[in-house]
């Protein structure tokens, strides 16, 4: 063996070298919040203030928080205060924050207060736990407020950005092995086109469906409790659907498979916005029926965004049958506007909405009266014969799609 000579000894050129990164960067979003009827909220006291909708930023959530009379007793309302808090839980986020009140005569002489521009030696705010703020009490003198182009037709406009300071550290990536997307609806999707192990039949309006009893008991309470339930179907070589009507119970199927709808061009041959909406109404209707909740809110959601004239009342009648509470908002909200609300009634879908559903013409009027209570004065048996199909003079319109 020969000696080990430490003065001649030099690292083994196999040593490995890693490397790795500390990166720290903040998730930047914003929020606008405007405030209407500011002089009505004067006198709101000291300490209470009015607050923004919640919005996320970097995975948490934010508000605005605006005090009309200030935050501290000892300003003694002479000043407004503005805020940012920390609406959900957290500890010790750090964030930078920039408040903007905006200036509403163009000339675009905003009043910002920044945190995004800090020296470095400060660093980001710090907020350790929920409702934690940064902002300003004595924000601006209210007289001055009062007087200057931030405050317009009694409203003021705030921008509010929020940078959340998040920190990772990269190191070298061995390997990547890509997944592919889940695909068990294309595998149940091939099963039911290709009619396979199916063992059970239905029969609607005439025609047949063949299914797995297993799977549509898997997706639908319903279908559970009828196949397999105390009280299921014995006969299930034929068991008849009613009140559904055949395209509907495919797309039905199509869903509880595929986890997706189907085409409803392919499905009906027809492509016009109208025959999207009925298709959704019916789906929407089926898909309460058999405890299909996803289904029903995609529905719902759908509905919402295609409000139009000649569907809404019979969209309004759906939503209130079958607990729709956002839609039907959506709906009393749309045909209250005086623009909507003579070319609603006319149509047949008006005249069905007050068969099946009369009390929800009393909301209606109730929107009504909101929308009109600040604009024109309109007496209530005026109101009731507009929505009886008359114009205000009491005269009968003739109806139009």
């Amino acid at each position: 063996m020969g000696r080990f000579n430490k003065d001649t000894a030099e690292p083994s050129s196999s040593l490995a070298e890693t490397t790795s990164t500390s990166k720290t960067e903040t998730v930047n979003g914003s929020h606008d919040f405007k405030i209407t009827g500011y002089s009505l909220s004067k006198g709101i006291g000291v300490g209470k203030y009015i607050a923004s909708d919640t919005f996320t930023v970097g995975g948490y959530s934010w508000a605005v928080y605006f005090y009309p009379d200030g935050k501290s007793p000892e300003d003694n309302a002479t000043y407004v205060s503005l805020f940012i808090a920390l609406a959900s839980e957290g500890t010790d986020v750090r964030a930078l924050f920039e408040l903007t009140l905006l200036d509403q005569s163009g000339r675009e002489r905003h009043k910002v207060h920044s945190h995004f521009g800090r020296a470095l030696e400060t660093g980001p705010y710090t907020l350790r736990y929920r409702g934690s703020m940064w902002g300003y009490k004595r924000f601006y003198k209210r007289t001055a407020l009062e007087a200057s182009d931030y405050l317009k037709n009694d409203c003021l406009h705030v921008h509010c950005c929020v940078g959340v300071v998040t920190s990772h550290t990269e190191g070298p990536k061995i390997y990547s092995i890509p997944v592919s997307p889940s695909n068990i609806g294309l595998h149940f999707g091939q099963l039911l086109e290709s009619g396979k192990g199916t063992d059970v039949n239905f029969e609607v309006d005439g025609e047949a469906f063949s299914a797995h009893k297993v799977i549509l008991a898997a997706r639908s309470p319903v279908f559970r409790a009828q196949l397999y339930g105390p009280m299921k179907d014995q006969n299930t070589e034929c068991i008849k659907i009613e009140d559904v009507e055949p395209p509907i119970f495919k797309a039905l199927l199509h869903w509880m498979y595929w986890d997706a709808l189907p085409d409803f061009e392919e499905l009906t041959g027809l492509n016009s916005k109208g025959a999207s909406t009925l298709m959704f109404q019916h789906m929407l209707a089926a898909a309460d029926r058999y405890g299909l909740e996803r289904l029903r809110l995609l529905c719902e959601a759908n509905l919402c965004e295609d409000v139009a004239i000649n569907t809404v009342a019979t969209t309004l009648a759906l939503a209130e049958q079958h607990h729709c509470f956002q839609l039907k908002s959506v709906c009393l909200k749309f045909v209250a506007l005086p623009e909507n609300l003579r070319a609603v009634i006319q149509t047949d879908g008006f005249d069905y909405l007050k068969e099946s559903c009369p009390h929800v013409i009393t909301e209606l009027l109730e929107y009504v009266a909101r929308i009109n209570e600040h604009s024109i004065a309109v007496g209530r048996v005026g109101i009731e014969g507009i929505l009886d199909g008359g114009d205000v003079n009491g005269r009968r319109v003739k109806q139009r799609m």
